[in-house]
């Protein structure tokens, strides 16, 4: 990888220390680059700002749709995981969530109207770098190469820098597990998308080309072991006060209320066991999980996120600091009118609540006019339904949505919903089925959908049902739809889904269609990349050969 091509703004970038009026300000031409973080205060400053901007927020192109992280690169995601439909052609987001074909209830087949008729052509086609910004595959990568380099700087850094007191280990520590914990999660995210990467430890001063492209099992086994030296540092840490006082000034103030604040050594610890988890998971197609990696998610997911614990949340703030706006707030409105927001709720996401569910009586706004959209940008995100920003203000019940600045807050890692679900998957997978359905109880009773518990003595292809359908809820909006969509096999081009609820052209409602998705498993690696960086001549292949 060279730096000066996937580096973007980290020399210049990074948080005040009191998230107040400045918060990831980069006009601030106060705050430490590289050259200037040769003290405490300094490095701590930067390891804040120069993950956070770096790692979401700070790509040289963005038109308010699809260039910031969450709302963007994450949107893509969700888009083909089927949570959301999208009009705008903006960096080709309406076509990388068409599927191939929809058949109606009729028999009638009604295919991907564009010019380039699947996926796996349009993620070719879009895939050079003559297309620049529009290259929809590029922004994970460019975004997460951002982070791993603005890691790197953090440990070179501070091995430079003389911490005071007699808590300066812990300080140090701190510190490292901080730049280990956000590689490891990069590098899960690069993993979990591409189909090759590169493994990356220089910093911002040495611009290096490494096209040593491995695979991505390579990239996962990396983000463990990025994780694993994130434990060994907290290990370290052996003063609670200044570990609790340096994480305190590394998460921005303003994140720090709700689930979110300064983790404990133990919390942190229990995120890193459920991220290491969703590494096995979302990585195995499910008719090929073994034995042991059953059993391994049950030992990951046994000290996994708690009900209880802090987590590592964002928030929109008044000055767009890193998080402008979600995917979410990209899907609601507050009038039942027909849905003109970005992204549009998909009716295959409606279709998974159960009777009674208070998660869609809070959430789901059922619109007055249903929402029919241009025909040559796709086939299936006509919808009846939009999400209500803010929610209904029903009492203990998760709202999905709300643009006021600073009151939706976002799991950006591990949450207790997904780890009792890869628990509750788990459990059902290996013969313990009723206590897997009281790990998806847990999960509705946490989120306040105010249902009945499941009943006891299921099969196991109920019990199955049940989890994927609350994985689909419960974990909506958080990036991980497309990749249950994959291991589920339903984005295969020779399978799909069935039964499901279409809004076809002319507003009819179909209960009984059948959607083809035919989408890429895994992104080829962008060609963005490819034409600075090409790869070595030990590299394996950076082209998905499906």
């Amino acid at each position: 990888m060279k730096n000066n091509k996937i580096l973007v703004g980290i020399l210049g970038v990074a948080l005040s220390l009191t998230a107040c009026k400045k918060d990831l300000d980069i006009s601030n031409t106060n705050l430490p680059t590289p050259s200037s973080a040769q003290n405490e205060p300094g490095v701590i400053s930067f390891a804040q700002g120069s993950i956070y901007r770096n790692g979401f927020y700070d790509l040289k192109y963005s038109d308010g749709v699809y260039g910031r992280y969450w709302a963007g690169t994450m949107g893509f995601q969700e888009l083909m995981g089927d949570i959301i439909g999208a009009e705008a052609a903006n960096a080709y987001m309406n076509q990388i969530g068409c599927p191939n074909s929809v058949t109606l209830d009729n028999g009638t087949v009604v295919p991907n109207p564009a010019s380039i008729k699947t996926q796996y052509e349009l993620c070719r086609y879009v895939n050079q770098n003559a297309q620049g910004v529009s290259n929809t595959t590029n922004y994970q990568w460019s975004y997460m190469y951002n982070m791993i380099t603005a890691a790197n700087s953090v440990l070179d850094l501070v091995d430079k820098v003389t911490f005071t007191g007699a808590g300066a280990s812990t300080k140090k520590a701190t510190l490292q597990a901080w730049a280990y914990w956000w590689k490891g999660y990069a590098y899960g995210q690069i993993g979990s998308m591409y189909y090759a990467g590169i493994i990356q430890n220089a910093t911002t001063a040495a611009a290096t080309t490494n096209g040593n492209y491995v695979t991505k099992e390579a990239i996962i086994n990396e983000s463990n072991a990025n994780y694993d030296k994130c434990i060994n540092a907290l290990g370290a840490a052996t003063s609670t006060a200044d570990f609790t006082a340096t994480l305190g000034k590394l998460i921005p103030t303003y994140l720090q209320k709700g689930k979110g604040g300064a983790l404990s050594v133990a919390e942190w610890t229990r995120s890193i066991n459920t991220m290491k988890a969703r590494n096995i998971l979302v990585n195995t197609p499910k008719a090929s999980m073994t034995a042991t990696q059953w059993a391994n998610i049950l030992a990951l997911t046994a000290n996994g996120v708690k009900s209880t614990d802090l987590i590592f949340t964002a928030r929109t703030d008044a000055n767009g600091s890193f998080i402008e706006t979600t995917v979410a707030d990209k899907t609601s409105q507050t009038a039942a009118t027909g849905s003109t927001n970005t992204y549009k709720l998909s009716e295959r996401w409606v279709q998974e609540f159960r009777a009674g569910d208070k998660r869609k009586d809070n959430n789901v706004l059922t619109l007055t006019s249903v929402g029919l959209f241009n025909t040559d940008r796709g086939n299936a995100f006509n919808t009846r339904y939009t999400l209500k920003n803010g929610g209904n203000a029903l009492a203990g019940v998760i709202t999905y949505s709300n643009s006021t600045a600073g009151a939706n807050e976002i799991t950006i890692a591990a949450s207790y919903e997904e780890n009792e679900l890869m628990k509750a998957e788990a459990l059902i997978m290996t013969g313990s089925i009723d206590a897997g359905v009281k790990s998806i109880d847990a999960v509705r009773t946490y989120q306040g959908a105010g249902l009945a518990a499941i009943a006891t003595g299921l099969s196991l292809a109920d019990a199955y049902e049940e989890l994927r359908a609350e994985r689909r809820i419960a974990l909506a909006f958080k990036g991980l739809s497309f990749y249950d969509a994959r291991r589920w096999d339903i984005i295969d081009p020779s399978k799909g889904r069935s039964n499901a609820v279409v809004i076809s052209s002319t507003g009819a409602v179909n209960t009984k269609a059948k959607i083809v998705y035919g989408y890429l498993d895994y992104w080829d690696v962008p060609d963005n990349e490819l034409a600075y960086n090409p790869p070595s001549a030990t590299a394996v292949p950076t082209k998905n050969p499906k």
